[in-house]
Parts: C-alpha cells; structure tokens; sequence
C-alpha cells in the first residue's frame, strides 16, 4: 500500500484539495502533527481510522508508524501542515520508506505564505517593486542553515522576504532587514493563517516586534517583509498591456 504525504495547507479544512480529500478519506492510518492539524482537517478520515499524532514522535516512531501500516496492507495519509515541498521533513522521511521499500506519493497544499497574502490581499511580486519570493526561515535552536544563505543576502537584494520558523526572533530580524529595507519598509505577521483564531499585524519594521512580542506569539506564524507586502504601486503587467501584440 501506499504511503501519501499530503499537504494539509494552512489550517482551514476547506483550503483541502480534492485530491488530498480524497486521499484522507481512502486511508485507514493518519498520522499528523497535532500542533497544527485540528479536529476539522481529520474529520475527514473514515471511520475508524488509527490516527497518530507525531508531537511528540522522533522520526524513528513516525517511520515506524509508516511501515507497519504498509505491511498490514493500509494506506497512510501523511498529513503536512502547507506544503510538503517546505519544511516538512519530506526528504528524511521519504528517504527512510525508500529504504524499507515502501511506495509514498506527494500532493500538494497550500503553502502559509500564500494564505497569508491572500488575507493581506498582497500580490507579493509587483512589477516594477519585487519580481522574487526569497522563502527562508533563520536559526536559533533549529538546523544550521548554510553560510550563503545569510538573511543578509537574500536582503540586499529587495525581494519580497517570507520568513517561516523565525517569529520568537522577530525584533533581532527587524533590526538587522531595517538597515537593507529601511525602518519605513512594509512589514506583516500572519498567525494561523486561514483559520478560526487568526491574527493579522501589519506595521513596519520599525513596529512590528513590538506588536508580535505584544501579542505573545511564540509559533505557527508567517513573516513577511518588503514593499510588495504594504501594496506599494509598481508598473503595470506587460502581459495585459493594450499595446502588446497578441497572436
């Protein structure tokens, strides 16, 4: 049987895709992580289902959980809270279930940051203001990230920055973006994106520590910075020019 890694989306049960539905909904195992899944995403698992939450699961226990699922002949729906093409520990995992010679597929979710703009009502690359999305996040007590992949650099270059993982360091990053952005420069955080307690800040670099740090947000929360962010006015699309010469 088959192990399906499915990208759960932001939090909101309907932002689900069909595929992904009907994937839940085939499976007699989920495992998912508690901390971000909730009761409405696993609703639709049938009746019955085994489902395992991996809060407090190494990635041995997980494996473990995926394998023998497959040798008593069921599906797993392995749910991933966005996307599984970002930080969702998809290559260690799937690496493992290559190795035990279990067969697993990837269906796409909505990443956070896109739910996220569309709650900012953002279109994160403007012509003329920022035509890149640098999707990074930073270290403190997590996985060393590689000397070139400095948030300095990604900084120098304007684009539009999303920062996961990162919102317990927020004022340190706001002030080390403040001297590449400018202290005016157009910040958001978005918690819980799409679902029923989500909160929105908008301010700038200058404030928007001081709002995370007086909501008291420590997790599941999305960072964005630059002047897409703050709808700034850029040229129009050369692709919906009246002057372009259409076939």
């Amino acid at each position: 049987m088959t192990v399906h890694f499915i990208g759960a989306g932001p939090g909101a049960s309907d932002l689900l895709t069909v595929r992904a539905v009907n994937h839940l909904r085939a499976s007699l195992v989920c495992v998912y992580a508690g901390t971000y899944i909730d009761d409405a995403v696993l609703a639709y698992c049938p009746e019955g289902a085994r489902k395992v939450d991996t809060a407090k699961l190494d990635l041995d226990a997980i494996t473990a959980e995926l394998v023998d699922a497959h040798r008593r002949g069921e599906d797993v729906a392995r749910l991933c809270s966005g996307d599984p093409s970002l930080y969702s520990a998809l290559a260690e995992q799937s690496a493992r279930l290559d190795e035990a010679g279990v067969p697993w597929d990837v269906t796409p979710g909505v990443p956070a940051y896109a739910a996220a703009a569309a709650e900012l009502r953002v279109e994160l690359t403007v012509p003329a203001v920022a035509q890149s999305v640098v999707l990074t996040r930073t270290q403190a007590r997590s996985t060393a990230m590689p000397d070139a992949e400095a948030l300095g650099n990604f900084a120098a270059t304007g684009s539009t920055l999303v920062l996961h993982l990162a919102i317990t360091r927020i004022r340190v990053l706001a002030e080390e973006l403040t001297g590449h952005y400018g202290a005016s420069c157009p910040a958001a955080v978005v918690f819980h994106a799409s679902k029923p307690d989500q909160l929105v800040l908008t301010g700038t670099l200058a404030d928007i520590a001081g709002q995370v740090e007086a909501a008291g947000l420590r997790q599941a929360a999305v960072i964005l910075v630059g002047p897409a962010v703050g709808r700034a006015s850029g040229a129009e699309s050369h692709l919906y020019d009246a002057n372009r010469t259409r076939s």
